[in-house]
């Protein structure tokens, strides 16, 4: 299953993508045609909140439409515009950075690959979606810098979990651009200013629920620049996986529904070339992850 947020027109909705037609089904209009009532929220953070009850009502609403009930309710999927699946998250998205040790070294050397996992966070305000532009921000920064990254979606409130317990809590699975200005990052020293610059948390284009995605430790990612391959590795390269930092995080510290965390980026950042490549007006990132899909953004000109 994968959802969406959506933008038709000004109606956002919550719907469910038929990748393989090219369509998406509004879960709100759906579940009126079928039981005669909407009980679907309008958004992705309401509906994760009402937990696995929103899982089975999706499975009902899904054979249902297959049947073809529900044929006039489909939209086109380049017709409506994606949002980011949680537009307004509720608060910081949670990074983990050198996560991959091949990222740590380009970053400094060998020293640099973390004993525990470094967490920083960006503003809820950098969120945009699949498709829109990335703001530049010329006047404060020369060094942009792309990210491509595995995401998380938790789908239940916890607090102390064991990793053993951990994917229990996710809700899904997205993609994020960690788009980063070095210069700030290096010149505040903590890492907030430089990460959280309005348009530089692009997610999407949909989430993949948990139920869709085997083994989350093992899915290839790629980053593409003007389409150009830049980074390209897995998670099962990742030094701390993704049930050891969901663990880790909840310690002494609850996780809601709705809350992202981002998994870390591998090498092949603009600041790891000889000299550094950093993002240009107009240019075009593709970051792909295998059975999530594509989130594609341009640099404004």
């Amino acid at each position: 299953m994968k959802f969406v947020t959506a933008d038709l027109n000004g109606e956002v909705f919550v719907g469910l993508v038929d990748e393989v037609a090219g369509r998406i089904l509004p879960l709100g209009k759906a579940a009126e045609k079928k039981d005669g009532r909407s009980d679907i929220p309008t958004t992705m953070q309401e509906c994760i909140a009402l937990g696995d009850s929103f899982i089975q009502k999706v499975i009902s609403i899904q054979a249902w439409a297959n049947n073809g009930e529900a044929d006039e309710l489909f939209l086109p999927l380049d017709e409506v515009k994606l949002m980011a699946p949680i537009p307004k998250p509720s608060k910081n998205i949670f990074c983990v950075g050198k996560n991959y040790a091949e990222h740590a070294i380009e970053m400094g050397s060998k020293d640099d690959i973390p004993e525990h996992i470094l967490v920083f966070t960006k503003a809820p305000t950098t969120v945009i979606g699949h498709q829109e532009t990335i703001l530049h921000h010329q006047h404060l920064t020369k060094q942009l810098d792309y990210e491509g990254e595995l995401a998380i979606i938790i789908g239940k409130k916890g607090r102390g979990i064991s990793k053993e317990e951990a994917l229990e809590y996710v809700f899904g699975y997205t993609i994020i651009n960690d788009i980063t200005a070095r210069d700030l990052q290096f010149r505040h020293k903590q890492f907030f200013i430089g990460k959280s610059l309005d348009t530089t948390c692009p997610m999407g284009p949909w989430v993949v629920h948990s139920s869709s995605i085997e083994n989350p430790n093992r899915l290839d990612i790629q980053t593409m620049v003007n389409g150009e391959i830049r980074q390209k590795s897995n998670s099962e390269n990742f030094i701390f996986p993704i049930e050891e930092i969901i663990s880790v995080l909840s310690q002494g510290m609850t996780l809601e529904p709705g809350d992202i965390i981002a998994t870390g980026t591998p090498a092949g950042v603009g600041i790891g070339f000889h000299p550094p490549r950093y993002l240009q007006p107009g240019d075009a990132i593709e970051i792909t992850v295998e059975q999530i899909g594509t989130l594609f953004n341009k640099m404004e000109k």
